[in-house]
């Protein structure tokens, strides 16, 4: 860029030289010369710019390069986070799958237990009930028995009664056999 700011200003010379000197020949010579040297500087100018262009084109290829293994490397360490979140959340699905199971058959086995245990507080109740009616009916038959008892007593007493009578009997009938 200096170089074409020098030949600008190297022709920028030659014409105001050429101006000052008042002639002709030397004013187109001096033109020419403006023309050639301003060609040089705007070639020397396209050339840097062009240079300049394709460097920063060179820096965002290489940019993009990097990005682009940036994100290779991000969408690598995702799909690895994706993996592992799928797995823990495959795991804690088990998991709670596991414990909804384990809640549901706790379930089954306290109602089986509420179950149970109303079939065991009915027997029981029956159980007592019977066991009440027994009761009632034992006392029934001891006291049935203690009468019999006494019935029996009295029955026995009688037959001692009826005996001594017969014996009695008896032996008046053998005395007057005996006698006759």
């Amino acid at each position: 860029m200096t170089v074409a700011v020098v030949l600008v200003a190297l022709a920028a010379f030659a014409v105001v030289g050429a101006v000052v000197s008042g002639s002709w020949l030397v004013a187109s010579v001096a033109a020419l010369l403006a023309l050639v040297l301003g060609a040089g500087a705007t070639k020397i100018t396209h050339s840097e710019l062009m240079a300049t262009r394709v460097e920063a084109a060179r820096d965002r290829a290489q940019q993009a390069q990097a990005y682009r293994a940036l994100t290779e490397a991000r969408v690598a360490e995702q799909a690895k986070h994706d993996a592992h979140m799928t797995r823990e959340i495959s795991r804690r699905e088990e998991a709670i799958s596991d414990l909804e199971a384990a809640l549901t058959a706790a379930h089954q086995r306290a109602a089986d237990a509420v179950r149970a245990r109303a079939d065991e507080a009915r027997r029981a109740d029956q159980a007592e009930r019977a066991g009440q009616s027994v009761a009632v009916r034992l006392e029934e038959a001891e006291q049935r028995a203690a009468e019999a008892i006494v019935r029996v007593h009295e029955l026995e007493s009688e037959l001692d009664a009826v005996r001594a009578e017969l014996d009695a009997v008896r032996s008046q009938d053998w005395n007057k056999t005996r006698s006759a």
